[in-house]
């Protein structure tokens, strides 16, 4: 919802306003490239934020390479965006970023006439060069990927006539939402059972008031945390609880998760509510692959519970986690068992046998979890340390600072307090 608020506001013309953004290094990326592409995005001292909005289709021409870091959303969001503009773009990103596949989404803007040189494996560095106009298109989502969706839904902003997209599996969905919210017209149906969201081109947008509700994979982490640590009863602040993004929570009660909601809310069109978490005696399951995308983020820290759990968890559909930041099959399975989990690795999930509430062991002394530069495999296994007796050692935690900053901080806190 922050990538997609400084976008939408960055294509409004006057002045939206946003609270509560989380302003990690891959939301601050977002907001360089709107930026570096013609608005107005400025940081009030007291945390609110200002974006002065160019309009749909008056997008300039950046003056240098849009440096993604680490940031799969901002990429992939950003290049539907510019797809539809008369200008061109060099998307670039850090090591990790430039191993993730762009090919999902340089396939439809192809179609709607953008093009494109990348690296090999269409990889970043790339170079976009947009149209317009665009050609508007029906594109069916060969695989369930909100990003793919968003990126089409935002080139198709500025695309004469209506685009639409078919997707077969429901993914989040923010970007409806938010575009709605923002004026867009959008038109929903189904076909042969599968949703179909259509949006009519050359929008409109008025600027906003935007609150950005607590993300729910941040909340996840401490969620978990919670549930492991005997003892615990926390209470998580001003959560997003979108049916499409939060299914970690359900999957959590499955499996004996104590978790409450407490004044729940509507927050700019979605759902919140603080989350009271306690310490609770978790039960391994069988994760129906259904809910994969409604929680595609989260699996990290939900193998940390799983491996605590009484019995087996086995997860399956999975394929999506081996192109995140790292392959998070390999490196999650490698953690666990470093940390004394007892994890095997299927070509598409995990199946892990739980300690029936014991604490994990701990890495051994002189032995770190290899991250791969990946923020929420060092974030799960911390709340791994949390909840095992001699802790975990992990070899970077810088990484974290692309998602979430202050997860340290909050987490010795939880930590001292729950």
């Amino acid at each position: 919802m922050s990538h997609r608020s400084i976008m939408l506001g960055a294509l409004a013309v006057g002045e939206t306003h946003i609270s509560g953004l989380l302003e990690g290094e891959d939301v601050l990326a977002t907001a360089a490239a709107m930026r570096a592409m013609g608005a107005s995005v400025e940081r009030d001292k007291d945390g609110t934020w200002r974006i002065n909005g160019v309009g749909v289709g008056s997008l300039l021409q950046p003056d240098r390479a849009l440096d993604m870091g680490n940031s799969g959303t901002s990429t992939r969001l950003l290049m539907g965006l510019v797809a539809s503009h008369p200008i061109t773009a060099m998307f670039t990103g850090d090591a990790s970023l430039s191993k993730r596949p762009m090919g999902r989404v340089i396939d439809p803007l192809s179609q709607m006439g953008a093009s494109f040189e990348a690296s090999p494996g269409g990889t970043l560095p790339l170079m976009l060069r947009g149209i317009s106009p665009a050609v508007p298109i029906t594109y069916r989502l060969p695989v369930a990927s909100a990003q793919v969706k968003s990126a089409v839904l935002l080139a198709g902003l500025n695309t004469a006539g209506i685009t639409r997209v078919i997707e077969p599996v429901p993914t989040r969905d923010h970007s409806e939402r938010m575009l709605r919210g923002f004026g867009a017209k959008l038109e929903f149906g189904e076909e042969n059972g599968e949703r179909v969201i259509a949006i009519h081109g050359e929008a409109d947008l008025q600027p906003q008031d935007i609150v950005v509700p607590g993300d729910p994979s941040s909340a996840a982490f401490f969620a978990v945390a919670a549930l492991l640590v005997e003892g615990s009863d926390l209470v998580i602040e001003n959560v997003g609880l979108n049916p499409t993004r939060a299914a970690l929570f359900d999957v959590l009660r499955d499996m004996g998760g104590d978790i409450g909601e407490l004044d729940r809310r509507e927050v700019g069109g979605e759902p919140v509510a603080d989350l009271r978490v306690r310490h609770s005696d978790l039960r391994g399951v069988k994760v129906d692959p259904a809910v994969v995308p409604a929680m595609v983020d989260e699996f990290p820290v939900l193998f940390v519970a799983a491996a605590m759990a009484k019995g087996t968890t086995i997860t399956t559909g999975l394929e999506e986690l081996r192109v995140k930041e790292s392959d998070r099959l390999a490196a999650m399975a490698a953690a666990l068992k470093l940390a004394g989990a007892r994890v095997e690795e299927r070509e598409d999930g995990l199946v892990i046998e739980g300690t029936c509430g014991d604490p994990l062991c701990g890495t051994p002394e002189g032995a770190e979890v290899i991250t791969h530069l990946d923020h929420r495999i060092a974030m799960s296994m911390a709340v791994a340390g949390l909840a095992s007796v001699s802790g975990v050692a992990v070899d970077d935690t810088a990484p974290i600072a692309t998602s979430f900053p202050t997860f340290e901080a909050l987490l010795d806190k939880a930590a001292a307090t729950s």
